[in-house]
């Protein structure tokens, strides 16, 4: 099964814009019922690591957006790359910790895989490293 560039591009665009709002169920209803969904990291941080199907995406944002101080995340997306069925979003995050205050950025890209206009894959590459230590600093 492939996906063309447009189809792709305005799938992304979708999931962007449901990101923005953060309509964790909006989200959701853009990706297949089975899906390779990767987020890196430590184990003490809940939302990171493998999920596998449509259900298990709204959770991923429900328990990952908590801990963050409402309206103070910033996105800035760089570049939207697309080849076919294969999306790259390049961009920095940003994230005020709502137990701390403690401010931390990183650098992100995110693989998004559109089959039949939608996600069946998203992997997301960030730094790792600064996320835990932004959440485990003493």
């Amino acid at each position: 099964m492939t996906t063309d560039t447009q189809t792709s591009r305005a799938v992304a665009e979708q999931f962007l814009e449901r990101l923005g709002r953060q309509d964790q169920d909006g989200i959701q209803e853009l990706f297949a019922a089975d899906i390779d969904w990767h987020v890196p990291g430590n184990a003490e941080l809940p939302w990171t690591g493998r999920r596998t199907h449509r259900e298990e995406v709204a959770p991923y944002f429900t328990t990952m957006w908590p801990h963050f101080e409402p309206g103070k995340s910033k996105v800035a997306l760089e570049r939207i790359l697309v080849d076919g069925g294969d999306v790259m979003l390049l961009g920095t995050f940003t994230h005020t910790l709502r137990a701390t205050g403690k401010e931390f950025t990183t650098p992100s890209a995110m693989h998004l895989a559109v089959e039949d206009g939608e996600i069946v894959r998203m992997h997301l590459y960030e730094d790792t490293l600064a996320v835990d230590q932004a959440f485990n600093a003493g």
